[in-house]
């Protein structure tokens, strides 16, 4: 292992502890609200950073490179989509929350629906994060941290062995910054690595480019747009692994549902002083997403011309930062993506101790007569999370095991949990009649009937195609419910929150700017573009 690779990793990765550990040496842990929410004090900046940094985590550096080595930039729609999606967030979803008072995403559900409801959403989401997302990032981050500074080879141990040494070290550690800091100490850290991560896509783009064109960045970069040009290609042709229709089917409602839903990229947005900050906050994290091909797709694309053959595709991102980067500028990138890593992991942790705490916790311990201080909640919240990193430790190595690719088993897994709660949500927004049963019988019959199209009958159809299809129908079912038997009392949005609802004045031209960029890449990457 390079000395100079490793000193480069600890100086960036102290530094951004450092600072938030100093921005926050004077806050006060002892309630909930400051715990989970910071005090909902965020300025645009953190949110935005934030956003951007919790969904950058090493699953995507890992996943998405490997689907562009091995496929095309087809992966991109995920990414680029999602700037639609968030900015339909921006208009119309945070400002219920913001009116609600909501401090997790099933506090609609309780208003719109009952408590049953917000219980069922609660437990998926927590199953969601214990099954998926916190191994997963535990195992990206893990295996490219291997692929950049070699542990393997440095500790005389086989693969598997150094991903479960490094799953152990990143859920410490992340634990640590979860446990201690709360969600501020995890945003303000953010903010640093947002920063790294601009600075680690210019120089990965740039020596990346250097390398292929045998010390030119120019002949690297025709090099790349000449050749291979089928890996280009951004626009998925109806049998490849992401069509492009379906950017207009499954892939819209997950967007929607990721940005808007997901408990742990919510909070985020729920942190802020107001709605204008946080409008302003998730457009900020728009551009952080139309610049994150230079960290996610293109250095899989460099990686085609390369590495013919690669035995483990997964290699492939770490693999080309360790080859072409200078010792220094690779400790940096791994910094990055450890940083990214724990941004994703802190933010889920943090998630999973709201969800649990508030939906689960508290109520039981109400209806058992008892009413637990604050010191009580916390203690219970810190005991759940280190339950959930012990077990997320044991199981993210066992991810290697997963036949189809990494990126494929993030988006497999997702979907069994997001578009159910999408629906239910989406029903309970726009409708004022439907009842609690209808929304209980939806997730129930999504769930199954989704568990049933993937393992026991086969459709012939995409599995984000199945998802648009089950959403209809599962919307169709529960309105048919909510006409049959209506609440007798509509529902009614009250504003129970302290947050300023007054909107970002200028957000409409930034908007259509952010649509029209986002529209311009998929052109880029497409037959009209680079992949002629």
């Amino acid at each position: 292992m390079n000395s100079t690779v490793v000193i480069s990793f600890l100086a960036f990765t102290v530094l951004a502890a450092g600072i938030a550990v100093y921005k926050t040496r004077g806050q006060k842990l002892g309630t909930s609200l400051a715990y989970f929410l910071g005090n909902r004090n965020f300025g645009f900046w953190m949110i935005g950073c934030s956003l951007f940094l919790t969904n950058m985590s090493a699953n995507q550096f890992v996943g998405e490179n490997e689907y562009v080595y091995s496929t095309d930039m087809s992966v991109m729609c995920w990414g680029m989509s999602s700037i639609l999606a968030m900015l339909v967030v921006a208009e119309w979803l945070m400002p219920v929350y913001l009116r609600i008072g909501a401090v997790t995403t099933p506090d609609f559900l309780e208003r719109r629906f009952d408590r049953g409801t917000k219980r069922m959403v609660s437990i998926i989401f927590l199953v969601s994060y214990l099954v998926n997302l916190i191994p997963s990032v535990l195992y990206g981050c893990a295996v490219a941290l291997n692929g950049i500074l070699h542990i393997d080879q440095w500790l005389g141990l086989s693969y598997f062995a150094s991903i479960r040494v490094l799953v152990l070290l990143v859920g410490v550690i992340g634990g640590c910054y979860t446990l201690l800091g709360g969600l501020k100490a995890i945003t303000i850290s953010d903010v640093v690595q947002g920063v790294g991560m601009v600075l680690g896509g210019a120089f990965l783009t740039y020596y990346g480019f250097r390398y292929l064109g045998g010390g030119s960045v120019v002949a690297g970069i025709q090099r790349l747009v000449s050749d291979h040009r089928e890996h280009l290609n951004a626009i998925g042709r109806e049998g490849s692994a992401v069509p492009f229709s379906t950017l207009f089917t499954g892939m819209l409602l997950i967007n929607i549902y990721y940005w808007g839903m997901e408990q742990y990229i919510v909070q985020e947005t729920l942190a802020s002083r107001d709605l204008a900050t946080s409008q302003k906050g998730i457009a900020l994290a728009c551009v952080g997403k139309l610049m994150a091909p230079l960290l996610l797709n293109v250095p899989g694309l460099m990686a085609v011309h390369l590495y013919s053959g690669m035995g483990n595709s997964v290699d492939a991102f770490p693999r080309l930062v360790s080859d072409v980067m200078p010792p220094l500028i690779s400790g940096f990138i791994a910094a990055i993506v450890f940083g990214g890593a724990l941004s994703t992991f802190n933010a889920g942790l943090n998630s999973l101790g709201t969800l649990f705490t508030v939906n689960v916790y508290l109520p039981w311990k109400q209806r058992n007569g008892g009413r637990p201080d604050e010191k009580a909640i916390l203690r219970g919240a810190r005991l759940f999370q280190v339950l959930v990193i012990a077990g997320g430790i044991y199981f993210a190595p066992l991810i290697i095991n997963f036949s189809g690719g990494f990126y494929n088993y993030l988006q497999k897994a997702a979907s069994f949990f997001s578009v159910p709660i999408f629906t239910v949500m989406t029903v309970g927004f726009l409708t004022k009649k439907t009842p609690a049963i209808a929304a209980k019988a939806g997730l129930i019959f999504f769930v199954v009937s989704y568990m049933l199209t993937q393992f026991v009958f086969h459709t012939g159809l995409h599995y984000l195609h199945v998802l648009a299809i089950l959403f209809v129908v599962t919307v169709g079912g529960m309105l048919l419910i909510g006409r049959l038997y209506p609440m007798d009392t509509p529902y009614r949005i009250v504003n129970e929150g302290s947050a300023t609802l007054a909107p970002w004045k200028q957000r409409h031209w930034y908007f259509a700017l952010l649509l029209a960029a986002m529209i311009g890449m998929f052109v880029l990457f497409s037959p009209l573009g680079l992949a002629h």
